[in-house]
């Protein structure tokens, strides 16, 4: 099962992933992490990634879309994978498809989990970050069990600089604006399902498990 998951700052995206993950047994794959893998290996690719990440240029499609296939191919992803910041644009939507299809596989789904803008000002708005794991944490939303220190490993919690209302509020609407003709993309195809993200943690994970096992909510 090939899913990836799409969601505003805030949306509480990267814990519903890390479930999805593990509910699954399926790897969550990242550009991002595919591109310091290559690197640190110092393939052929790799330094093409380099160069283009020393001069801070984006990545040209061809390339990422060569690692993903070199990451689908390997043995972990036999049953699928969980994309994880991909893809970001239409033309690399286009090239997924073919890739997928290269492969004899195809992007099941494409989960979208929906918040009001209100409410994810709020999330963000006095959101704590682990400064170790990065895993976030709200004092009202997903509060920590002890103060300051983060659940899973220790690390001191601090609150990002871009984490106040108006910056929050701008890294939504542009996430909006290039994140859209995506989901337009593949609502073409009939492959969204759109998850209301109010609620508890289990209330949206239950949500993601109907509309994966089910029709398109």
């Amino acid at each position: 099962m090939n899913l990836t998951l799409f969601g505003p700052p805030g949306s509480g995206k990267g814990t519903q992933a890390e479930f999805l993950r593990q509910n699954f047994s399926i790897p969550q794959v990242s550009t991002g992490d595919m591109f310091r893998a290559e690197v640190r290996a110092g393939s052929e690719l790799g330094r093409k990634v380099n160069e283009f990440l020393d001069r801070g240029d984006y990545v040209p499609d061809e390339i990422t879309i060569e690692m993903l296939r070199r990451r689908l191919s390997q043995p972990d992803c036999e049953h699928g994978v969980l994309l994880d910041g991909f893809p970001r644009t239409v033309p690399q939507a286009e090239a997924l498809e073919l890739l997928f299809e290269s492969l004899g596989q195809r992007l099941d789904h494409v989960l979208y989990i929906r918040v009001p803008l209100d409410l994810l000002v709020a999330r963000l708005s006095g959101r704590l970050t682990c400064t170790r794991c990065g895993h976030t944490y709200h004092p009202l939303f997903n509060p920590p069990r002890e103060a300051g220190v983060c659940d899973r490993d220790g690390g001191k919690l601090e609150r990002r600089s871009d984490d106040d209302a108006e910056k929050a509020r701008h890294r939504i609407v542009v996430y909006m604006e290039e994140t859209l003709p995506v989901l337009e993309f593949y609502r073409a195809r009939g492959c969204v399902s759109n998850i209301d993200g109010e609620g508890s943690i289990d209330e949206i994970r239950h949500r993601l498990l109907e509309a994966i096992e089910g029709a398109p909510v």
